[in-house]
């Protein structure tokens, strides 16, 4: 059997997990609908903005989109989420 290297984290589960500290979930599929519900309404896409930007930035995020394998207006998106829910900060 192979040793498997784990972080902090990982291991702190694990050690939940021996300890008997979980439970499975009641109704897997009405928790799986209840989060998928929770998933749409976060990100719905119901209102449209247009903004004026360089062309630098926008080549720069267009480039970025590619490498991360999204459209662009799909990253732009994500970025704009990201920092209105706090998950992004100014330096």
């Amino acid at each position: 059997m192979t040793k498997l290297k784990l972080d902090k984290d990982e291991l702190e589960l694990l050690a939940s997990y021996e300890q008997d500290e979980w439970k499975s979930a009641k109704s897997v599929k009405e928790q799986k609908e209840k989060y998928r519900a929770y998933a749409r309404a976060t990100f719905k896409k119901d209102k449209r903005v247009n903004i004026r930007i360089s062309s630098k930035d926008l080549t720069s995020l267009q480039k970025r989109a590619i490498r991360e394998g999204v459209p662009y207006q799909t990253l732009i998106a994500s970025v704009l989420h990201k920092y209105a829910s706090g998950g992004l900060t100014e330096k």
